[in-house]
């Protein structure tokens, strides 16, 4: 068995992967504010729960993008696992390059989305993660991360619109029916997922132009369904894209 663990901003996933399988996919919010026996206990709980032995498990894989947690859990990773527990950096996979000007700055879920690209796709890709940040990585056909570009996510957006205004409310993410609101909740609503849905088209449209119009797009994370006028610009939408990445990585080094 394989655990991937993917340490998020807002939360973390862990997935267990056994006999080309993802059997079991756990989610947690990533709190600095918690301890180690915090995280530790809730995932006791949930071995405990889909009776699963520590000992199984051959491989652990960490990325993370919070670097105040990140030894918090990696404590309580070699703790329940031993002390291999691979940590996803830069460096950690040679058969996938960062061509841009300070790899250590790149985010290792972002590493892990390339990785799995690159492994299933033999083509030029951008990556396009709806998490915490809408993110687009760039993949060349022959494995070399290109660049990234960066925006606030979905419910990042509406989060600051909300903190920053005083009479405009929290609104689900949900596609409206019109571009032009007829009540306050549908006006956010057009001006977010509709301005975001334009966004993506625009971004991905002009990576395609910069690479000479040869590029799929993948697109993963969370909220990667949300806009669902969006699906055909996607060859594809895989919200395991980044664990099946930190697999990949795990496999490698362990072969």
């Amino acid at each position: 068995m394989l655990l991937a663990v993917d340490l998020g901003n807002t939360d973390t996933v862990f997935g267990l992967h056994d006999s080309g399988n993802w059997e079991h996919i756990w989610r947690m919010r990533s709190l600095v504010q918690e301890n180690e026996a915090h995280y530790e206990s809730k995932l006791r709980l949930h071995f405990l729960e889909a009776g699963l032995w520590f000992g199984d498990v051959e491989t652990v894989v960490l990325s993370s993008v919070v670097p105040a947690l990140t030894p918090v859990l990696l404590r309580v990773l070699r703790s329940l696992f031993g002390d291999g527990v691979i940590v996803v950096g830069p460096e950690i996979y040679p058969a996938l390059s960062i061509e841009i000007d300070h790899p250590h700055e790149i985010g290792a879920d972002l590493i892990a989305n390339a990785v799995a690209v690159s492994t299933r796709y033999k083509e030029n890709c951008v990556v396009v993660d709806f998490g915490t940040a809408l993110t687009f990585t760039t993949v060349s056909k022959d494995s070399k991360i290109l660049g990234v570009a960066i925006l606030p996510g979905l419910i990042t957006a509406v989060k600051a619109l909300f903190a920053n205004t005083a009479q405009l409310p929290e609104v689900p993410l949900q596609l409206p029916p019109s571009a032009i609101g007829k009540n306050t909740v549908e006006a956010i609503q057009a001006g977010i997922l509709l301005g975001y849905e334009g966004l993506v088209k625009s971004l991905v449209g002009r990576i395609r132009a910069e690479l000479g119009g040869e590029c799929i797009a993948v697109a993963t994370g969370g909220l990667s369904s949300i806009i669902d006028t969006l699906r055909d610009e996607f060859t594809e939408i895989d919200r395991k894209l980044t664990l099946d990445g930190l697999r990949i990585i795990g496999e490698s080094l362990r072969a």
